[in-house]
């Protein structure tokens, strides 16, 4: 079936980061399947190479790019690479992470500032980066995937909720600030995922019971909400967070 008008990525060039929980794939194809060209950035032990591989492999084009994504110096290098090899930059999806959990008296110096660098960090430079060429440009859209702890807390997760909260409150500030430059910017706070199809067991699990829709997430749940925010079709929306997560903030 094919996508209405104002969802049609064709022509366009998205950038997304990548890391080690595996959701880069279906996210990199939702992109290409709207028409977009993908580029796919992250360290070598990362899925960014397993990413651009599937979306070559239903025939669209995408380009693999090494970088540490907490460096500036890699960041600049990297968005300069897309623009050097397709021309420009009209998406970034912020869907690099790290989870991480811990009691917080526990919580080491050095972990609290993983935590920051790959989660907050690598966000900001992405999108300084990129955001730059959009601002250029005159459009742009930007997708920050993250957490439902930007809004609620948890136990043993204070680092990675802090980490969330900034990127609330990054979206909310930069879509303000870049709203009359034509470039869009908007989160997903995602809830409890999984890359494993739902069994019989995982629904008698006690998490997935505290979840309203009774199963957890899948990274295709996010598919066309990140087509939608990446589109045409989003213009008049920007710095917000939109929960895709089972209803679990609804539940709270």
């Amino acid at each position: 079936m094919p996508l209405p008008p104002e969802l049609d990525l064709s022509g366009k060039v998205a950038v997304i980061t990548a890391d080690r929980r595996g959701w880069t794939s279906s996210l990199a194809l939702a992109l290409a399947e709207a028409g977009a060209t993908v580029a796919v950035a992250g360290t070598p032990d990362s899925d960014a190479n397993t990413a651009a591989d599937a979306v070559k492999g239903q025939g669209s084009r995408a380009l693999a790019i090494t970088a540490d994504l907490t460096v500036s110096e890699n960041v600049e290098s990297m968005i300069s690479q897309v623009v050097m090899d397709l021309g420009r930059v009209d998406i970034l999806v912020n869907n690099a992470r790290v989870e991480f959990g811990k009691p917080f008296l526990d919580v080491t110096e050095d972990e609290w500032d993983e935590v920051m660098s790959l989660n907050v960090k690598s966000m900001f430079l992405c999108s300084q980066s990129a955001g730059r060429r959009m601002v250029e440009q005159g459009t742009g859209h930007i997708v920050n995937i993250g957490s439902g702890l930007a809004s609620r807390g948890l136990w043993n997760a204070a680092a990675l909720s802090a980490s969330q909260g900034a990127i609330r409150q990054l979206t909310a500030s930069l879509g303000l600030e870049w709203a009359r430059l034509g470039v869009r910017i908007n989160a997903i706070g995602t809830g409890w995922m999984s890359t494993e199809p739902p069994d019989d067991d995982a629904e008698r699990e006690l998490l997935v019971r505290y979840i309203p829709t009774r199963r957890k997430g899948h990274p295709s749940d996010l598919a066309g909400l990140v087509v939608y925010l990446a589109s045409d079709a989003s213009d008049f929306v920007t710095g917000q967070m939109f929960h895709v997560d089972g209803g679990l903030i609804a539940h709270a």
